[in-house]
């Protein structure tokens, strides 16, 4: 490992997290637009051309509105909560492979920071902590309405992780693999994993709903019922942690699922046409950012589109309709794959 290879790394981590936090910024203006498209009216369109300096104006109003922290509060945690909801977000883009490889001056270099080759467990256990974020602000708060928030959120998180989990085991069935980087290779041309596992991708993305938090599955800040839930007590930036990481999970849940389902960076029929190598990266990189920026589209059009559910029925989708989905996906993947075997004992 040379000292430019280290520097390279460096470098693309960087970018990475700049990149992440410029659409994570520009996903609130999005927002906006969707919404006023959707229930036409303009949205946004005071700040800048076309309102596109909004997302400053609203960072420069909430580092200047005057931070609140309650007396009866637990004051450390109550600090550090914010803080690691947003470390959480933005540690799961490493592990995605944003492109294949360029060659600079004879030398490869992957478009990936990390390659582990348990890159899904990674992706899990970092998901995971996320959810000690908001458990961790509600009770640190001592405010009820902040408490039945964090509560929420925990369980609905818990729940839909275990489908979300079972989905994922049959994809690496299907890929033999848990390098998130080895994922995306395989699904070159039309090997895209969404038509071998279509009913896990529908689960996943679904999961995916309820893990970000995101209408209808935003039962944790619920206004009608909890003020506004596990970050009532918060505001100034603390406050804008919490919503910068909401959209953090949004952009790399779409990244997630454009990789583990989509084709990740691969399009169909481009190699036959282009043989430079760094082109293709760079068109990869490309093909891979239009299918996230559908994904976040989608997330906004799901949101403005349908109802909250109601808690029960949020827990009973869960329980009772994903997860029991996931295991005969999983039953069906296993059987897919013995299928030679169990028709040679019937045969026989």
């Amino acid at each position: 490992m040379t000292l430019g290879y280290v520097i390279y790394k460096l470098v693309l981590a960087v970018i990475v997290f700049a990149v992440t936090l410029l659409i994570a910024m520009y996903s609130t203006y999005a927002e906006r637009k969707v919404a006023g498209f959707l229930q036409d009216r303009l949205g946004p369109n005071r700040a800048g051309w076309f309102g596109i300096l909004q997302p400053v104006a609203d960072a420069v109003k909430l580092f200047m509105k005057e931070e609140v922290i309650p007396t009866v509060s637990n004051r450390t945690l109550f600090i550090v909560a914010p803080g690691l909801s947003l470390l959480t977000a933005c540690m799961t883009g490493v592990v995605i492979p944003w492109g294949t490889s360029i060659t600079l001056f004879g030398t490869s270099y992957s478009l990936q920071v990390t390659d582990l080759n348990i890159g899904i467990l990674y992706l899990f256990g970092v998901v995971s902590i996320g959810v000690y974020g908001i458990m961790i602000g509600g009770w640190a708060s001592n405010n009820k309405y902040s408490l039945l928030g964090a509560m929420r959120a925990s369980s609905q998180m818990i729940s839909y992780e275990v489908a979300m989990g079972i989905s994922i085991i049959a994809l690496i069935m299907t890929t033999g693999t848990l390098s998130v980087g080895q994922i995306a290779a395989q699904q070159h041309g039309w090997h895209w994993n969404i038509l071998v596992q279509p009913l896990g991708c529908l689960i996943f993305i679904i999961c995916a709903f309820a893990e970000t938090n995101r209408a209808p599955f935003d039962l944790p800040e619920c206004e009608q019922e909890l003020v506004g839930g596990y970050h009532t007590e918060y505001s100034s930036m603390k406050m804008g942690f919490y919503l910068f990481a909401e959209y953090i999970n949004m952009f790399v849940s779409s990244a997630v699922i454009s990789t583990f389902y989509f084709g990740g960076y691969n399009m169909p029929f481009v190699g036959r046409f282009i043989h430079d190598g760094n082109l293709l990266a760079i068109l990869g990189v490309v093909f891979l950012f239009a299918k996230i920026f559908f994904g976040i589209f989608f997330f906004m059009w799901v949101r403005w589109t349908i109802p909250r559910f109601r808690y029960d029925q949020l827990m009973n989708l869960g329980w009772k309709t994903l997860i029991p989905l996931s295991i005969l996906n999983l039953v069906l993947t296993g059987a897919w794959m013995m299928r030679h075997e169990i028709l040679s004992v019937f045969i026989k």
